[in-house]
């Protein structure tokens, strides 16, 4: 087990260390987080030990149990506790008894999700479900990738449609035709650029498309 830290404003604690929790834990140490991880799992705390700031084997249900690991002192939590619904709401529970200021939760379903919410959660993910969606898009061979917000707004990398060869931007009218703002440009072999209204678009160009949900698989759908 590592040696314990004083929490700062750059710490964050990870309860539940399976895949989502662990990969969560793993990139904020990467982005230079200190990061305390929880599992009742003895193999995953043995796993995470090496690379996770402090790493400890309990039941992070137990409020008391956090509060002498000093979770209480933590500003931001990350509960990726997805499958047994129960111990996810009782840790969330825990961590609003406690005071956490910002707690994101995992959640398997639109129903545990809410029950997050309501419980105190302040962001509620759900990673099967984004990712179930995504693949979808993807693999209608529209869109190259596709990112969607919670607020029903999205990011998409699809292709230039035809009539948009050979013209510019302010000449092609894409914003105005379909509701959606074109971000940038990339051409085989040639640098990102960000878009302007005298940028050229080519055949075989790849343009990064955000707007509505809606209008943005509708312009990806022409192509």
């Amino acid at each position: 087990m590592a040696k314990s830290f004083t929490p700062t404003s750059n710490s964050v604690v990870v309860i539940g260390l399976g895949r989502f929790g662990g990969a969560v834990a793993d990139s904020l140490v990467r982005l230079g987080h200190d990061v305390l991880g929880i599992d009742e799992n003895a193999e995953l705390v043995q796993r995470w030990a090496d690379q996770l700031t402090h790493v400890v084997q309990a039941d992070a249900t137990n409020t008391d149990t956090l509060r002498r690991l000093g979770v209480a002192d933590f500003e931001s939590a990350v509960v990726g506790i997805g499958n047994d619904l129960e111990a996810s709401v009782l840790t969330v529970l825990s961590l609003v008894e406690l005071g956490i200021r910002d707690i994101w939760v995992k959640a398997l379903s639109l129903r545990h999700g809410r029950i997050l919410e309501r419980t105190g959660a302040h962001h509620v993910v759900y990673p099967e479900m984004a990712m179930g969606e995504r693949v979808a898009h993807l693999v209608t061979g529209r869109m190259i990738d596709f990112i969607e917000f919670d607020d029903g707004f999205a990011i998409a990398k699809t292709r230039a449609p035809r009539d948009a060869a050979g013209k510019t931007l302010a000449e092609s009218a894409l914003r105005s035709r379909y509701g959606i703002t074109i971000v940038g440009v990339k051409r085989p072999r040639t640098d990102f650029t960000y878009a302007k209204p005298d940028t050229m678009i080519e055949a075989g160009d790849l343009l990064i498309v955000s707007g509505p949900t809606q209008l943005v698989e509708a312009f990806a759908a022409l192509t």
